[in-house]
């Protein structure tokens, strides 16, 4: 009885809904037209749907695709096939071109037929009133949804012309598998785009929308392809194609190419988006993380694309490496590698079978960074202060400063040493020496420039010297610190974003920074001639093989709970540390040097 009620009041409010609309345009200068009513009640600017949002390598490829919450590409209308469109009119509303967004003969039918059946057989939705149901309304199925259904689609008839509504509906229906639209549609099940699908291939997907979880290709794929005969048989019926088409059609075999969402380096794509909020907030003076938020939401909706520096063969060889030389599940390793040259981040690894969403080692741990903090805290701001070559002398022997006793590899004292014998065997007491020489407080002054997230006022103390610091850095930190020994004593902080644009190609956003000077070419030139010979013949000689110009610093913490190295080669620096995610003796393999084998293979040219 509530069903005959339901549908009788739509048989009857729909025509009293035209009655309204000729009686109050016959009133017009007396009263606020029907028409102007509807334009106030009923907005249609809002009318932009979410898109995919592409993330791309230096190369163009697209490595990562973001779905806010659904994967559609809008598809223009001279991009949607006239076929498809033919197919949709012909079996979801024949009488498109010439209703006002409601057809009162398709009312009448379906009233006729759900009466009979004293149930909801048959639906007389016009195409505007499906769009407009994506859109505006939600899915329930209730008669006052119904009668708004009918006010939208009258709405979107005066707003839109026929073409742009089908336009619209076609980039807004759901083809199930988190597809929405025509063209995330042909990429999701046939990667291809819209035009360049056959007419079988049409006809396949336009069955889907009437039943997406029933006719889900997928799952139910004998189903859509009952659909589709059916489909191409009612355009025969109507004579949009011959018998003989049909046929033609109905044979030509489906083959479905679908693979998962695209997220091929996750290492990489996860601080890309990590760094995006940090481009926003610049960019926009926002401080507030939930507008923040909100803002990053709504431009990862829009469908922008972020182009990276990712170099995909130094990224693959990252990964492998780690996962090769770190055979011990309990050891973990992380990797960061940047083009000096440019600024660009080439390739971030993680740790051992990454996964989106999981804990990124590269960026997020940070750790006592050893003796790899030397070149920086250390031997840099001696030599800017002081007129001191390579070869100049410095005591080797025991120390102890107010209770701290820093001790060499192995507990030796070796007396008065060059510092390039300090710098390259990476003795402790010289340098712990040199810092207090240089001030604690002077040196950590020169470290401002690289921003270390978690160096404080509490790290400025001897033993910071050798590494002894209260938190640490991460190894994308120590890598990007270490870029300023390339480029002349300047530094810019490493990026792995280059750009960010809207569909129509327009920048959104970019990077400005300029460089900072920290160190006079003449301080960085004997820092670099260190480290290469501290591969060459010190403590990083199995990394060697790379090349004659490779140099670098290791660092190991106490108990052999960090393994580090920073270096460069050719175009490239790049930083390796290898750990275990609770920090315990990794003793056992010390003698393996996995970090420098790491890097060995990463810096291969």
């Amino acid at each position: 009885m509530r069903i005959f009620t339901g549908y009788l009041m739509i048989f009857l409010l729909v025509p009293a809904f035209m009655a309204v609309v000729i009686l109050t345009s016959t009133e017009a200068g007396k009263a606020v037209s029907f028409n102007e009513t509807l334009d106030e009640k009923i907005d249609l600017s809002g009318t932009k749907l979410s898109e995919t949002s592409y993330i791309l390598a230096a190369n163009g490829e697209v490595i990562t695709e973001i779905y806010r919450p659904m994967n559609r590409s809008y598809a223009e209308g001279q991009e949607i096939p006239d076929f498809i469109k033919e197919v949709f009119i012909v079996s979801e509303d024949r009488n498109f071109e010439k209703h006002p967004g409601f057809d009162l003969p398709a009312i009448g039918r379906a009233f006729a037929i759900n009466m009979q059946a004293d149930g909801i057989q048959q639906g007389a939705s016009t195409i505007t009133q499906q769009l407009a149901r994506n859109q505006y309304l939600n899915h329930h199925e209730s008669y006052n949804r119904k009668l708004s259904e009918v006010l939208y689609a009258y709405q979107l008839e005066r707003t839109f012309s026929k073409k742009e509504i089908l336009e619209q509906y076609l980039n807004a229906i759901y083809f199930h598998n988190n597809a929405y639209g025509i063209k995330a549609a042909a990429d999701v099940y046939f990667k291809k785009q819209p035009l360049e699908l056959s007419e079988a291939e049409q006809a396949f997907l336009a069955a889907i929308p009437n039943n997406p979880t029933y006719y889900n290709p997928i799952k139910h794929f004998k189903r859509t392809k009952a659909r589709q005969e059916r489909l191409i048989d009612q355009l025969a019926q109507t004579g949009k194609i011959s018998a003989e088409k049909a046929k033609e059609l109905k044979t030509e075999p489906i083959l479905l190419k679908v693979d998962s969402r695209k997220d091929l380096y996750p290492d990489y794509s996860s601080y890309a988006l990590f760094e995006l909020r940090d481009l926003i907030a610049h960019k926009e003076k926002i401080e507030d993380p939930e507008e923040l938020s909100l803002k990053i939401e709504e431009l990862l909706r829009s469908g922008v694309t972020i182009y990276t520096g990712l170099d995909i063969d130094r990224q693959t060889e990252a990964v492998r490496a780690i996962s090769a030389h770190l055979p011990d599940a309990s050891v973990q390793g992380a990797a960061a590698v940047i083009n000096h040259e440019n600024g660009r981040i080439v390739a971030l690894a993680g740790g051992k079978k990454y996964h989106s969403g999981d804990f990124n080692r590269a960026f997020q741990a940070f750790r006592q960074p050893g003796s790899a903090i030397k070149p920086l805290l250390v031997y840099a701001p001696y030599f800017e202060r002081y007129a001191a070559s390579i070869d100049s002398k410095i005591n080797a022997g025991s120390l102890c400063i107010k209770g701290y006793c820093p001790k060499n590899y192995g507990g030796a004292a070796y007396g008065m040493v060059p510092l390039e014998k300090a710098f390259t065997r990476s003795y402790n007491t010289p340098a712990v020496r040199i810092l207090q020489e240089v001030g604690v407080d002077e040196a950590f002054s020169d470290l401002q420039a690289f921003k270390f997230k978690n160096v404080t006022n509490q790290d400025h103390v001897p033993a910071a010297a050798v590494g002894g610091f209260t938190t640490g850095v991460s190894p994308l930190e120590l890598t990007s610190a270490y870029t300023v020994f390339s480029n002349k004593g300047f530094y810019l902080t490493p990026r792995a974003i280059v750009k960010v644009t809207n569909q129509a190609g327009e920048l959104l956003y970019k990077w400005d920074e300029e460089p900072a000077q920290v160190w006079n070419p003449g301080t960085i030139e004997k820092v670099r001639s260190l480290m290469q010979k501290t591969v060459s013949s010190g403590t990083a000689r199995k990394a060697a093989s790379v090349g004659p110009e490779a140099g670098g610093k290791t660092g190991t913490t106490n108990d052999y709970k960090d393994f580090w190295f920073i270096g460069f080669n050719g175009p490239f620096t790049a930083g390796v540390w290898v750990g275990k995610d609770m920090p315990q003796s990794m003793e056992a393999i010390n003698n393996q040097s996995p970090h420098l084998l790491i890097w060995r293979d990463i810096m291969k040219k």
